[in-house]
């Protein structure tokens, strides 16, 4: 939001007004078209969940009808008498003679296969007896042994005492292997024993109905549609002849665990969801008769996809209609504002550097008002430059005459030669060598002709100062140089190895108060140069030297006094701003044993041959 408040100060005037009035007719025409569109969802949602109620509970009368024929068929059967002794005798073994049979044919099994031709709903009802010299009577009465050719019935054993009645969903008519090549259509059936008071089980009648006339639903879905059925141990049974999109679909939906959760708890409802953000209206209807439930799909995809462009096409024409009141209301506003820029316009004018500008034309509105004040803060400027210009000039009158009362550096110098030259006629050789060592010091650091040196003329400088250091201390610090030569020729910020050497003594060696030395390294790497200082001093530990890095690198604000790294940072500070942020300083450390300053700078010269 404070960035968008930004933007919007920074933009013309005449453009803010362009903004907030297109805002003010944008937002309602938004807000309308949000009311509209979403009315249309919900409109074709509850349009499409009444037709899904309404599908369920049809769907649901059809299967319970289909039942009722099943259970009326079947019983017709099992009341037969003559199909019930016919059977008692087949179990217990007795011979039935060929003229028995054609009067059992004729007066039952016609009768039979005639009620099951008049029933449309059913496939057969077939009858299997125990008995494999029993005479088979099509299409109503099998062997056990051929029985066992169907899937639900191999996968049980296929005798009696594994058969478990009930409803048996999803299989084709295998029974005679010539039909099984022509028939595609899987079936469905109800598998009843057939029982005797006396005898006890006597055989299992099939009584068998097309899937999809038990479920027309799932295998005659409308445009859209799609759908399965579970039975009681949660197995899913759809038509797998549908299109293979459609079946992609399906198993798409299947797979959702919160519509697969409301399924397996038999929960009846007809609700709108989406499915990974796929839109679609959920019916599932519970199927007491059969422990099972149906359970049906009816994608919204493409309904609302078809409001979806239609609102992306309003919004099309809403923003042509935008463009074109953004060009008009802007050419309007520009009108009114003319006054303004011609103000404006004199203003930059002022910013250019002419104090001369005059605004002319000022009205009694507002805009003539500012006009006015304008001109007269013009003339104020004027006269306070004048001013400024005076002081000025006084200032540096008074710089020239206090530079003229400085020692000359000259002087400073010829006075350390006599100081010498005394010395060493007194034979005080270490006097005059010490004074050599400060002048020389003194004539380094106040001849700043340039910012940069080579590298060789950093190590005399080191090489002096340690001469003066040393005069201090009970104990000698050495200096151990092993710089190659096209290391000594490389230029670096003029003062930028010596502090390091003053941090190194200070805070690494004077406290052991014993004989040591200081390593300066050089070496190339790359198109980089690398000098590494060296001192055998206290060392740091790893929480010192992080601190350390933070203020070199300026994570930690630094402030005069000692320890505190600002030396460092000085030298890390130029060395950046000379070469880039990827050259600097960086440390290496162990506590009681050595602390390394590992300066990195590009290569500046390169040695012929080299």
């Amino acid at each position: 939001m404070d960035q968008f408040r930004s933007q919007f100060k920074k933009l013309r005037l005449n453009v803010k007004f362009t903004i907030v009035i297109i805002l003010f007719v944008l937002l309602p025409i938004l807000a309308f078209s949000l009311l509209l569109f979403r009315g249309m969802e919900e409109n074709a949602v509850n349009r499409r969940l009444d037709a899904m109620a309404y599908r369920m509970e049809k769907s649901y009368d059809q299967i319970v009808k289909n039942i009722d024929a099943i259970n009326m068929s079947s019983q017709f059967f099992l009341s037969d008498a003559g199909l019930r002794n016919h059977l008692k005798a087949v179990k217990n073994g007795q011979q039935i003679m060929p003229l028995e049979l054609m009067d059992f044919y004729n007066e039952n099994i016609i009768l039979l296969e005639r009620m099951l031709n008049n029933n449309p709903y059913l496939y057969q009802i077939r009858v299997y007896a125990d008995s494999p010299d029993m005479q088979e009577m099509m299409p109503i009465l099998y062997r056990t042994e051929r029985m066992r050719r169907l899937k639900w019935a191999a996968k049980a054993g296929g005798g009696r005492e594994d058969m478990e009645p009930g409803w048996k969903f999803d299989y084709y008519d295998t029974l005679f292997d010539a039909e099984a090549v022509n028939r595609n259509k899987k079936i469905m059936s109800l598998v009843m024993p057939v029982t005797d008071i006396k005898e006890g089980q006597i055989g299992i009648m099939e009584a068998a109905m097309y899937m999809e006339t038990m479920f027309p639903v799932i295998y005659d879905p409308e445009q859209g549609t799609f759908g399965f059925f579970a039975d009681e141990d949660g197995t899913v049974y759809f038509d797998d002849s549908m299109d293979s999109s459609n079946n992609a679909d399906l198993d798409f939906y299947i797979s959702d665990p919160d519509i697969k959760a409301t399924w397996q708890n038999r929960e009846e409802a007809v609700f709108y969801t989406r499915i990974k953000n796929r839109p679609v209206i959920v019916g599932i209807k519970p199927v007491a008769e059969m422990n099972g439930v149906l359970v049906c799909f009816d994608s919204m995809q493409a309904e609302l996809g078809s409001v979806g462009r239609l609102r992306l096409m309003f919004i099309a024409v809403a923003m042509v209609i935008v463009v074109i009141l953004i060009f008009i209301i802007n050419l309007i506003v520009k009108g009114l504002l003319h006054q303004f820029y011609d103000i404006l316009h004199s203003i930059r004018e002022v910013q250019k550097g002419d104090l001369d500008v005059v605004i002319t034309g000022c009205g009694t509105d507002e805009m003539g008002e500012l006009g006015t004040q304008i001109n007269t803060m013009l003339t104020r400027i004027k006269q306070l430059m004048a001013d400024n210009v005076n002081r000025e000039i006084l200032a540096r009158n008074s710089e020239i005459r206090a530079l003229q009362n400085q020692i000359n550096a000259h002087f400073i110098y010829n006075v350390l030669e006599s100081i010498k030259m005394m010395a060493e006629i007194d034979e005080k050789y270490a006097i005059s060598d010490a004074i050599t060592a400060l002048g020389k010091l003194l004539r380094y650091s106040m001849r700043w002709s340039d910012d940069y040196v080579s590298v060789a003329d950093e190590l005399d400088y080191i090489k002096n100062y340690l001469k003066l250091i040393n005069l201090r201390f009970d104990y000698e610090i050495g200096l151990a140089v092993n710089v190659p030569e096209d290391i000594i020729c490389q230029r670096v910020p003029k003062m930028s190895l010596q502090p390091i050497i003053e941090n190194a003594i200070y805070h690494g060696l004077e406290q052991l108060a014993e004989d040591t030395s200081i390593y300066i390294k050089g070496l190339r790497d790359g198109d980089d140069c690398v000098i590494e200082i060296t001192d055998m001093g206290k060392g740091m530990s790893e929480e010192e030297v992080s601190r350390l890095d933070f203020k070199i690198n300026g994570t930690v604000e630094t402030s005069g006094g000692a320890g505190n790294g600002i030396g460092l940072k000085n030298v890390q500070d130029r060395i950046q701003i000379g070469y880039g942020e990827e050259y600097g300083l960086r440390i290496c450390s162990q506590l009681g044993l050595y602390t390394k300053i590992i300066i990195r700078i590009p290569v500046t010269v390169t040695l012929r041959g080299g």
